[in-house]
């Protein structure tokens, strides 16, 4: 018998560009949660890259590419499974392309993150932005 109360795991997009990386406020925030990147849940038959990708358009307009996967753990603050993949801008603008859901998008500075999130990031994304992002 499988347990059909197990929620699907989350995918986060970490999209560098221009020395910066992509973030976005949710209309209703998961308890601490405001700030995020771009993520969403997996869907049956996908990868966590492939929800990477598909989040980052439907979220944010943007077409963007896996480049590779940074970690998964279960999430501190919401319990949810999640996995971190860095992508690239193939192209595109970053805009609200969900209004029922994102409130605002924003390209943010490694010092800005913390302002951001400040109880930290995950750490392989964080080892990841230290390297991409000049500081």
């Amino acid at each position: 018998m499988t347990d059909t109360t197990k929620q699907p795991g989350i995918s986060a997009a970490i999209i560098v560009d221009g020395g910066r990386v992509l973030m976005i406020r949710r209309r209703v925030s998961e308890g601490e949660l405001m700030w995020q990147f771009p993520a969403g849940a997996i869907e049956d038959g996908e990868t966590a890259e492939q929800a990477a990708v598909r989040e980052t358009l439907e979220e944010t307009g943007l077409t963007v590419e896996a480049i590779k996967l940074l970690g998964e753990r279960v999430h501190p603050k919401t319990g949810r499974l999640m996995s971190y993949t860095a992508c690239d801008v193939l192209n595109g603008y970053a805009i609200v392309g969900d209004t029922e859901e994102i409130a605002e998008v924003a390209w943010v500075s490694h010092g800005e993150i913390a302002e951001r999130v400040p109880y930290g990031l995950f750490e392989p994304v964080q080892a990841y932005l230290d390297g991409a992002l000049p500081h």
